[in-house]
């Protein structure tokens, strides 16, 4: 398939799910036919324009107007509200793109709350103000009523930037996309379904007739999302529940249902608007907080030259394996590998080339181990390796692997490498006495490597 025929099915695809959520919305539309506090479309066309890019506004501004010729019939009206929503969408993308990271938006805190003030109530103005005069100059409604119109108009469409966008923008825009294990998976339903059954209970569903303030019942539901998910999760949550509270809100039932229609929907897309954004922020400090832990944890027990297992790691690795090893009856290898003439390196070519020289040592542990193998870094030229169900003839042989590959090594300086070996239990039977035996293994090779350079010398 061609790239202009896709980007054509791409373009009628987009026109036609903004001309159905239009349509959608102005089913809601109660103070003036063009006029709605639900309005979705705003969202979809923020998050197609920093998606897709700006070349996709031909499909916004065509299912636009045909929403709203085929709504009020009068076509200069139309083609004016078409063109505030479309540069609505532009000004909306391109100020998230500009201020807020574009499609990585709702990675901070910042950037979350640079969308809401520039994106959903800022670039909202544009529409409001385009379409508020397009109906009056038209005929459709009274100056008179320009602020009222105004004002609704505005709120809906901040609303669909608030909920819809984050939506699509987090669950299409994120790639690759965060994959769930059959736990999280059953978590995330179960998240679903309580969500729903809190909101039906919020409004209306366990005391339909008293419209009690019930809406801080879904801050635990929110708490949840943010602390075990992230704010993808947060956006369908945010969605579920908005969708709900339309719907019950509509049959008269739940907190805002004592008003007249419109009242009542501007005050549930209030609260609306303020829960989602409010969500999303806590979701993202979360999630930053989390990758915060992570990384303080990796750094912890990993050592930041070589990327290699630290002193820390490598003492909690042997102490499993050597619970391991009294459960199972299988031996286990410890191997120490100390760079041979680290300080004349440092000196000769530099502190710089040294750093090069133990990477390279670190690379070939690394390539020489299996993926239940532990490679650390025990000292400045030191390295170990735990060699899980290993016995010593096999631990030399890896050792040999390690020295092989950095005797082919074709970058220089040449390298080489001293090793010691000790096996669990016969060299030892704790983390101490293995890796004082390894390291005497070590210090023998390096004499008897001494005795034969002594012995070869003229």
């Amino acid at each position: 398939m061609s790239q202009s025929v896709r980007r054509l099915l791409l373009l009628f695809g987009l026109a036609a799910v903004y001309f159905f959520a239009a349509k959608l919305g102005l089913r809601f539309a109660y103070i003036n036919s063009s006029v709605t506090t639900v309005w979705p479309p705003a969202g979809i066309a923020l998050a197609a324009f920093v998606l897709l890019g700006y070349r996709v506004w031909p499909a916004i501004l065509g299912a636009a107007f045909l929403a709203n010729v085929t709504t009020t019939g009068g076509a200069l009206p139309s083609i004016g509200i078409a063109i505030g929503n479309t540069a609505e969408g532009l000004l909306g993308s391109y100020l998230v793109n500009r201020f807020a990271r574009g499609g990585r938006v709702f990675d901070r805190v910042g950037d979350i709350l640079r969308f809401t003030a520039l994106a959903a109530l800022v670039s909202t103005i544009v529409s409001a103000s385009i379409g508020v005069s397009s109906l009056a100059l038209g005929g459709l409604m009274s100056w008179a009523d320009a602020p009222r119109v105004w004002l609704t108009w505005w709120l809906g469409d901040a609303v669909g930037d608030i909920v819809i966008a984050p939506a699509l923008i987090l669950w299409i825009g994120v790639k690759p996309a965060p994959r769930w294990n059959r736990a999280q998976f059953l978590e995330a339903l179960a998240l679903a379904a309580v969500t729903a059954l809190v909101t039906f209970a919020m409004f209306g569903g366990l005391f339909p007739s008293r419209h009690y303030p019930l809406t801080v019942l879904l801050w635990p539901v929110l708490i949840w999302v943010a602390f075990r998910f992230n704010p993808r999760e947060a956006t369908a949550a945010i969605v579920i529940v908005s969708a709900i509270a339309i719907g019950r809100t509509l049959q008269g039932v739940g907190p805002f249902s004592i008003y007249t229609a419109n009242e009542r929907l501007v005050l549930l897309q209030v609260w609306t608007g303020i829960t989602a954004v409010t969500s999303l922020v806590l979701a993202a400090v979360v999630a930053v907080q989390r990758e915060l832990q992570g990384t303080w944890k990796e750094l912890a027990v990993t050592d930041p030259l070589t990327g290699l297992a630290n002193h820390r790691h490598l003492v909690q690795s042997l102490e499993g394996e050597i619970k391991r090893s009294r459960r199972t009856g299988q031996p286990f290898a410890v191997v120490l590998l100390d760079l041979d003439g680290l300080k004349q390196i440092n000196d000769r070519h530099g502190h710089l080339a040294g750093s090069l020289a133990i990477r390279r040592v670190a690379e070939a542990l690394l390539g020489s181990c299996r993926g239940t193998d532990t490679a650390a870094r025990y000292g400045g030229d030191e390295f170990a390796l735990v060699l899980p169900e290993t016995g010593e003839a096999a631990a030399w042989h890896v050792a040999r692997g390690v020295a092989d590959r950095l005797a082919t090594d074709a970058e220089k300086p040449n390298l080489s490498i001293s090793v010691g070996v000790a096996v669990y239990p016969g060299h030892g039977e704790t983390v101490e006495a293995l890796l004082n035996a390894a390291d005497i293994a070590l210090y023998e090779t390096k004499e008897r490597r001494k005795t034969r350079a002594v012995g070869l010398a003229p």
